[in-house]
């Protein structure tokens, strides 16, 4: 999910065509859990390279298009590029052989301003407790106070000119000066000038700069008693432009270029990093690691790091000091000499920056100077290892893209399935005891690492539908959150904050997450012991925050500043809401159904029924032609609201169609569609793409008949985030113009956002359970332009498959295998004209009426029932 709100300084740290080749339909052996305790590498290929194509090998199958390590030792693909003097930073990618040097001398101390020197603002941010909880100011005079650590923020985001001015207590002579600022706000254009006891005049003019430590001379020596320097405008952060300056030197200092090399693993990986020092000079020297998903983000800090929110001195990197006899070390949390030195652990990263350099608080345990040798760099993999042999379900059709795009989800998913362990999990009072040592799944590689509900709507079907011998990671969040209910009966989104965070969306999630999981597991012992919280939640929680027209209305019984999954500011009646209400309910009735419950499923299946009236009645806008997001407020109509309403069943056919038509006609974007078709609730907001939101979309189009449209949106988002830095995986947002939209702070590897795989396999595919553990399936394939698709999709009972081609002349032709003790329906395209059915070549519909399987025209389908366990080719042709 977005982030969680968090007390911040403003200096921005927070920011954020494939070839058949025969596969046989064969079942994939299944195999146990592999959880990565060491890394790998041959497998990153180039592949990962933003916009380079990750094809089968010419005489592969599905298996070529897997993306997870072949081991949990993961070791780097290639080098970006050295800074300063390294020698052989390609030995770091052949172990064993050659080492990489990296060498600096002792830096010289630079001047300082002279005693009794002053320093004014034209506007200076108020003082804050910052991201690690301590006091923090952002006065002028930090830019004076010789410590690289204060800065003088300015109090005018996105507007110039910001002034700072120094005053000396008597004339100096300067040549110049020497500006430091934060890697996450470079003053790019500024002047500088100076006073000669009458006049200001301009010594220099800096336009474009992107150094951090920018030298500015001036032509001639000046003799001034004061400097003024102008900064009309500064680096882009995603939470807005601030003018930021660490120090002000008064001197042109030497470029003082720190050592770097920076390693790619070739795609976002997560784990413990592993660096083995051959040998380093007998000074301490320091080694700063950053780590980035992005090259656009990686700078002389991290994208991000859980001590920017915990409040450890990370300072955006992970510190170690190299012994003079070398060291093999292995990047875990925790100080290295008392409390100085410290490291933050686990990263989800495809880039890492490796510096000679050191904290000045961490001397003299580490110092910026010295010679440190490195013969060996890899990962400790720890999320699920996903290698062919542990697929128990998979897919392929005839697009190469939509191939990429299902294994480059299920990529995703396997990083954030992993272990909850305290030491590297969102540090904001996420850590309890009863996940620790679970699996589980998290948000994200990068963050947040704690698992919320509602991305599990998501992330959970995709890891049913590709490693469903994990099923328990999706069942320990589960029933972590129903064990800790509110005696009211909210259930919370996750552990973050002890379980606290308002969120007013997210008990819904949680009815429905638990539905499906019992849906594709058949763990019917979940459903009876949990059905309690069920309830509960249901009939004590929601009905307390429901209106006298039977919608929930966020501002009832206390709730007004309950958020949802963006943290949105809507209050009232939404459809977002309420249609997520009415899918819980009916999912909240399957439920009860299969513990035998027909009094509550009745009951829940009725109140669904009426909240869907009311949506209709009160939520529809006519003259767009689309649900309303609010019921109050400026107008405006979310992808959330209208896709729910589709898939939850509350729009009708009419409406459904007008309502995808309205969101054709204003939410499409390059990069996917927009959430919201204007910016009425934030600046910016119909150009933020969330492909979570997104997922109950591309179902909504499969399943009312426009499979085309639906590919061109997954072609548009998936294709985006597949072609682009750090290619592969999912993330979390995409922002205006296909940015990352919360800048680096974005996590590029998020689980809410691999919908694509589940829409591709139960709608295009068309493989889907109908009751608990696939006792009863359809499949009822979604073909669109698709030539030809063929998968299988694993359940208790084995796995069930689907193999389908298009032909010429409107032939269409299913195989389709199911294993013992199921039973199933299948629904065939009809194209939209009269045809045959045969099943194992004999005839099930004649074109006018049933022969057999009971079959029926429904919506543009033959549907036919009774398939028992085994294989059967079901054809169908134009009737003659």
């Amino acid at each position: 999910m977005p982030h969680t709100p968090n007390p911040k300084p403003p200096h921005g740290i927070e920011r954020r065509t494939v070839l058949f080749a025969g596969l046989g339909s064969a079942a994939l052996a299944a195999t146990g859990l592999t959880l990565g305790s060491a890394a790998s590498a041959a497998a990153s290929t180039p592949a990962g390279t933003p916009g380079a194509a990750a094809g089968p090998a010419a005489a592969g199958g599905w298996q070529a298009y897997v993306q997870g390590p072949a081991t949990p030792t993961v070791r780097p693909t290639g080098i970006q590029k050295s800074i300063g003097k390294v020698t052989a930073p390609d030995a770091l990618l052949k172990p064993g052989g050659a080492v990489t040097t990296l060498t600096r001398p002792e830096p010289t101390p630079p001047p300082r301003w002279p005693d009794g020197t002053t320093a004014t603002a034209s506007s200076a941010h108020a003082p804050n407790n910052g991201n690690d909880g301590k006091p923090r100011t952002y006065d002028a005079s930090n830019a004076i106070d010789g410590n690289t650590d204060t800065f003088w923020n300015d109090d005018t985001i996105n507007a110039y000119p910001d002034v700072l001015t120094i005053t000396t207590p008597s004339a100096v002579t300067l040549p110049g000066i020497t500006l430091l600022s934060n890697a996450d706000g470079v003053p790019t254009d500024f002047t500088v000038e100076t006073w000669d006891g009458s006049a200001w005049h301009t010594a220099a003019t800096v336009t474009g700069n992107t150094a951090v430590q920018r030298a500015v001379p001036f032509d001639n020596d000046v003799n001034t008693s004061q400097v003024r320097i102008t900064v009309t405008a500064d680096q882009n952060t995603s939470k807005g432009n601030f003018t930021r300056v660490n120090e002000v030197y008064p001197a042109v200092l030497p470029d003082d270029e720190i050592p770097r090399v920076v390693i790619d693993f070739g795609k976002v990986v997560v784990g413990y990093p592993h660096v083995h020092f051959a040998s380093a000079s007998a000074n301490n020297p320091g080694v700063r690691l950053a780590f980035s998903e992005t090259l656009e983000f990686l700078t002389d800090r991290s994208d991000f790091t859980r001590s920017d929110q915990s409040g450890a001195p990370g300072h955006g990197t992970d510190q170690f000091a190299v012994p003079a006899g070398g060291a093999d070390w292995k990047d875990t949390q925790g100080y290295q000499s008392g409390t100085k030195v410290y490291a933050d652990g686990l990263h989800g990263f495809r880039y890492l920056q490796i510096s000679l350099d050191a904290l000045p608080a961490d001397a003299p345990a580490a110092l910026p100077y010295g010679e440190v040798a490195i013969d060996a760099v890899w990962l400790e993999f720890t999320a699920y290892v996903g290698t062919p042999d542990t697929y128990r379900g998979w897919f392929l059709c005839s697009d190469d893209d939509l191939n990429r795009y299902w294994y480059g989800s299920a990529y995703t998913n396997e990083l954030v399935t992993d272990t909850f362990r305290a030491t590297d999990i969102d540090p904001r009072g996420a850590a309890t005891a009863g996940l620790e040592g679970k699996l589980v799944l998290h948000d994200g590689a990068k963050r947040d690492r704690d698992p919320y509900v509602g991305d599990l709507a998501v992330s959970g079907r995709t890891l049913y539908l590709t490693h469903d011998d994990a099923a328990a990671a999706a069942r320990n969040v589960l029933a972590d959150l129903a064990d800790h209910q509110r005696g009211d009966g909210w259930i919370p989104p996750a552990s973050i904050n002890g379980y606290t965070l308002p969120l007013f969306d997210y008990p819904l999630w949680w009815v429905t997450c638990s539905w499906d999981y019992v849906l594709y597991t058949g763990d019917l012992a979940y459903a009876a012991r949990y059905y309690p919280q069920l309830l509960k939640v249901l009939d004590t929680w929601y009905p307390s925050v429901t209106d006298s027209d039977g919608l929930l209305s966020k501002g009832l019984n206390g709730t007004s500043g309950y958020g949802d999954y963006a943290f949105l500011g809507r209050t009232g009646r939404i459809t977002y809401y309420n249609a997520n209400y009415v899918q819980a309910l009916n999912d909240a009735a399957s439920m009860a159904r299969s513990l035998g419950k027909s009094a509550d499923a009745d009951r829940w299946t009725a109140r669904a029924k009426t909240v869907a009236a009311a949506v209709n009645a009160h939520l529809w806008d006519a003259a767009a032609g689309a649900y309303l997001d609010s019921g109050s407020g400026p107008a405006r109509h979310a992808q959330d609201g209208n896709a729910i309403a589709i898939t939850a069943g509350v729009a009708d056919a009419s409406r459904a169609a007008s309502a995808l038509s309205h969101l054709d006609a204003t939410t499409v974007r390059p990069y996917g569609n927009a959430f919201m078709d204007n910016d009425t609730i934030f600046d910016g907001a119909s150009q933020r793409v969330y492909a979570f939101t997104s997922y109950p979309e591309l179902v909504a189009r499969f399943q009312t008949g426009r499979a085309d449209s639906a590919l061109d949106q997954i072609r548009r988002t998936y294709g985006w985030m597949d072609a682009h830095d750090p290619g592969i995986t999912a993330w979390e947002g995409i922002g205006p113009d296909g940015s990352l939209y919360e800048g680096s702070y974005t996590s590029m590897a998020h689980g809410w956002s691999t919908g694509v795989l589940p829409a591709l396999t139960n709608e295009l595919l068309g493989i889907r359970p109908t009751s608990p553990g696939y006792a009863t399936w359809s499949v009822r394939p979604h073909p669109g332009s698709v030539a030809w698709a063929r998968g299988q999709a694993p359940s208790p009972h084995g796995p069930v498959q689907a193999d389908w081609q298009q032909g010429s002349a409107g032939t269409f032709t299913l195989t389709v295998t199911s294993p013992k003790g199921t039973s199933g329906t299948v629904a065939v395209p009809t194209g939209g004209q009269a045809v045959t059915v045969h099943v194992d070549r004999r005839i099930a519909w004649n074109g006018v009426k049933s022969k057999a399987y009971q079959a029926r025209l429904e919506d543009g389908y033959v549907v036919m029932d009774g398939f028992a366990p085994g294989t059967h080719l079901i054809e169908v042709r134009p009737a003659e």
